[in-house]
């Protein structure tokens, strides 16, 4: 994705690649990625464990547009798992894969990574949907990633699809979200005055070695000046395609919200940092049931509250898409149950063994 042009969308999903029969991880990335045709280099790409597969769409111009690429890529994994013996399953965590069981992917980047973290890059058994909104030049990134920071919080929430790991039922709702946070550089970024900023925070942390390129920040939202893009880093993938709707479509809406109120001189907040991350501890831990500080006024308030708001603020970008049927979707999670919550409800009933078969067969490959 290389775009200038407003509000375009792209979508990466990050997929676990199970045992057809078992529904364990197995080691296929490397099969996935010969497999495939030149002209689909473009569309798939590795993550740093061989049990694991990315899709990435085209620049998309509208939401209705990204859900059919997100599919194509869903059916065409499908049909390669046809013919090298495994299937792909939904999850943000895998709920019984062990890290010291976990091989790695061999490239010069992975292996920077894994040389940097050692075992500790094993326990990054994550998947998750990051969802790119184009934008038009580097300050205005900045300026809409410091005030996208303030909802960070619900998107977490709604997306929540990650209560297991490595066997062990964890209490949280987004095990992912703690499993990625035991890199370096995946916090909240504070606010940046501006691009000379951000500027001077990648070529500092580049003379330490700490990084060796800009992709080696992964701030849970994060500039991506090489696209001209902002990053939404913090979901859990989703089973579900009209959750992926969802989440694409309030991203979008955000910021499209974020960028009129930036050029109209209505926002300049700096967030308390310990407010921020205060939130996304909850929404990772409790969800949508839980009780937060609102970052925009310090009052605190219900997550159900906290989505009700960010709705209420995206309310007109989301019209002015056509895209306020997420809202029915919205609905559904806040009144019903999240992704993890209908994970732990499968677990209850059939056990590991029954979850990560469901985890596989419930894969949506179409808009139910």
């Amino acid at each position: 994705m290389n775009t200038k042009e407003l509000f375009t969308i792209g979508v990466e999903e990050e997929f676990m690649i199970c045992h057809p029969k078992t529904f364990d991880l197995i080691s296929k990335a490397e099969e996935i990625m010969n497999f495939i045709t030149e002209n689909e280099k473009d569309r798939y790409s590795y993550e740093l464990l061989l049990g694991e597969i990315e899709s990435n769409t085209p620049i998309c111009n509208d939401v209705n547009h990204a859900i059919e690429e997100v599919i194509k890529n869903r059916i065409r994994l499908k049909e390669i798992g046809n013919s090298l013996d495994f299937k792909i399953g939904i999850s943000g965590t895998h709920p019984t894969a062990l890290p010291e069981e976990q091989e790695f992917v061999s490239n010069d980047s992975y292996n920077w990574v894994t040389d940097q973290l050692n075992e500790y890059a094993r326990q990054n058994i994550t998947f998750s949907t990051h969802i790119h909104i184009g934008l038009d030049n580097p300050e205005t990134i900045i300026k809409i990633l410091n005030q996208a920071n303030g909802w960070i919080a619900p998107f977490i929430a709604l997306s929540a699809n990650s209560p297991f790991f490595a066997g062990n039922k964890t209490g949280m709702e987004s095990s992912r979200t703690f499993q990625f946070g035991i890199f370096p550089r995946t916090n909240v970024l504070h606010s940046l005055k501006s691009y000379e900023a951000y500027e001077n925070i990648r070529k500092k942390l580049t003379q330490v070695h700490s990084i060796e390129k800009p992709r080696h920040l992964w701030w849970k939202i994060r500039p991506h000046f090489e696209f001209s893009t902002i990053e939404f880093r913090v979901c859990d993938i989703q089973r579900s395609l009209l959750n992926t709707k969802m989440i694409i479509a309030i991203t979008q809406a955000l910021i499209h919200t974020l960028y009129n109120d930036i050029n109209s001189s209505k926002l300049s907040k700096v967030y308390n940092m310990e407010f921020l991350n205060d939130g996304i501890w909850k929404a990772a831990t409790k969800g949508i049931d839980t009780m937060i500080i609102n970052p925009h006024n310090e009052e605190i308030i219900t997550m159900k509250d906290m989505v009700y708001a960010m709705l209420d603020y995206i309310h007109p970008s989301l019209v002015h898409f056509g895209n306020e049927d997420v809202i029915n979707t919205v609905e559904q999670i806040v009144n019903g149950k999240t992704e993890a919550q209908k994970q732990v409800d499968i677990y209850n009933k059939l056990g590991f063994e029954g979850l990560k078969k469901f985890l596989v067969e419930s894969v949506e490959y179409k808009i139910i």
